[in-house]
């Protein structure tokens, strides 16, 4: 399988998971967060969205224009969860922006791969950089996501929490 095949299957899948999640899980799990400071499943999604409208395909625009970019710190850059969001619009919202972004990889070529900007925080970094790392941040995400609502499993499992304690998220 190709470079881009692959990442576009790893891409094209986390709309579905999202969709899947905010319609079969309750409020309240979207919302828990599974630890002081750590964010619940919802604020990942949102997080997610924020990356997609905002950061990837700007930097895959201006990598394939020759331009550098600056960086992204989601805790002071990103969006602020309201009391209100609905997480199927929210899952929604986020199918919509990956559609279109899964249309403008499309658009970049094997040779697209090797071209370099600078990024404010990493330094040079190539196109094929961000793009592994847009699918990591994928994965690496929906495995937040999941860990977020795996802790009341977790701590509810009795005999069975040694099995489990490398994925539980320490409160404070």
């Amino acid at each position: 399988m190709s470079f881009f095949a692959e990442l576009s299957a790893v891409l094209s899948t986390t709309p579905h998971r999202w969709h899947q999640l905010t319609e079969h899980t309750p409020l309240d799990a979207l919302r828990r967060q599974p630890a002081h400071g750590e964010w619940s499943a919802l604020e990942v999604l949102l997080h997610l969205i924020d990356m997609e409208r905002d950061i990837f395909p700007v930097r895959v625009r201006a990598m394939l224009a020759g331009q550098d970019f600056p960086a992204f710190f989601p805790d002071e850059d990103g969006s602020t969860l309201s009391v209100d969001a609905n997480p199927a619009a929210m899952a929604a919202e986020f199918a919509d922006l990956r559609h279109t972004n899964l249309d403008l990889l499309a658009t970049v070529t094997e040779a697209d791969l090797t071209r370099t900007s600078t990024h404010e925080e990493l330094g040079t970094v190539t196109l094929k950089n961000l793009l592994c790392e847009w699918g990591g941040h994928d994965l690496m995400h929906m495995m937040q996501a999941n860990q977020a609502l795996l802790q009341p499993y977790i701590t509810g499992s009795g005999p069975w929490l040694p099995y489990f304690e490398k994925h539980l998220v320490a409160s404070e």
